[in-house]
């Protein structure tokens, strides 16, 4: 029970990675902020699983590409649950298109939530932290593309490189105010993200031939390096970028 009396918000934590994350997180003690967008019908089912473990469980909604949403998360968090000790920014999106077919909407929305949205997401934890006077940890969910090329999705990398350099920074500015801010950058992984690839036989075979473990990553392979940075087996790790992706990073070629 490495995270118990600990309260933990996650975003994006209605599926995929960020509910296994939550999950994770709740069997190793841990209460649990379920962060969802409005309409989003997935997060009650996340919320029960997390309160048949036997944790406190709440859900606040939004939209972090909107500053406002963000700050509310955070006071809502805190209302319902007392108190937040680990922020996992993991909500993001990623929009495919060839960089002379890529509209100002479609960048613009990319970069509103997966750099915008976690900038303000953790200004507003960060002004909660000041006036509370405690520590903490923050996660963000990178990407391998915050290094690595992805041609098609010029933007998502852009975002992914940009939190890498946020990530940086923030490690230094914050860790005065006992605060460690680390990126998990995930390989290829079975969330709805990669739904078409993975549905195509033939490209799904390609990435593997590039992984040198030979397997698509599952979100509970994230869950585990997450758990690690919010318990006190991390208390001297910041700044740092975590990858999980089977050794893909060092083993990548376009087909």
């Amino acid at each position: 029970m490495k995270l118990a009396g600990k309260v933990a918000l996650v975003t994006g934590s209605a599926q995929g990675i960020g509910k296994a994350i939550a999950l994770r997180f709740a069997n190793e003690g841990a209460d649990i902020i379920v962060h969802a967008l409005p309409d989003d019908e997935l997060a009650q089912g996340t919320l029960d699983e997390v309160k048949a473990i036997g944790r406190r469980c709440c859900i606040v909604r939004g939209d972090i590409s909107f500053v406002e949403d963000d700050y509310r998360a955070i006071a809502e968090g805190v209302r319902e649950m007392g108190r937040i000790d680990v922020l996992v920014n993991n909500a993001g999106i990623e929009t495919k298109a060839l960089f002379w077919d890529t509209s100002e909407e479609a960048y613009r929305n990319v970069m509103d939530v997966n750099l915008k949205g976690v900038f303000f997401t953790i200004q507003a934890f960060v002004q909660y932290l000041r006036e509370s006077k405690h520590g903490a940890r923050i996660i963000n969910i990178s990407s391998v593309h915050e290094e690595l090329p992805f041609p098609g999705f010029t933007s998502y990398c852009m975002s992914k490189g940009g939190m890498k350099m946020m990530m940086r920074n923030l490690a230094i500015e914050l860790a005065p105010l006992g605060v460690t801010v680390n990126n998990i950058a995930p390989g290829a992984i079975r969330t709805s993200m990669n739904r078409a690839l993975l549905e195509n036989a033939q490209q799904t075979a390609a990435l593997i031939s590039n992984i040198p473990l030979r397997r698509i990553g599952k979100p509970e392979d994230v869950a585990g390096v997450a758990a690690f940075l919010a318990s006190s087996d991390a208390d001297y790790v910041t700044g740092t970028t975590m990858y999980v992706d089977g050794g893909l990073m060092w083993n990548y070629s376009e087909q």
